[in-house]
């Protein structure tokens, strides 16, 4: 299994972007995002997002591996 690599929240965002999700809305420095299943996830707009959120609280919710996220970040 890969190493789930440290991102930024933007990083993150784009993607995510990259895999289908759009924009929604913003609270503060959350930012939610949908993609056409209706699966929904919110990211921490943080420069660096801790490990355990993205695997558990981002990736795992929506069905997302480590190795494809790698993909999507390059």
């Amino acid at each position: 299994m890969p190493k789930l690599p440290v991102v930024s929240g933007q990083k993150l965002i784009k993607a995510l972007k990259k895999a289908g999700f759009r924009y929604v809305s913003q609270k503060g420095d959350h930012t939610k995002l949908q993609d056409d299943k209706g699966r929904v996830t919110t990211v921490p707009d943080h420069k660096e997002i801790k490990k355990g959120t993205i695997k558990n609280g981002i990736l795992n919710p929506l069905g997302i591996t480590v190795g494809e996220l790698i993909k999507l970040l390059k």
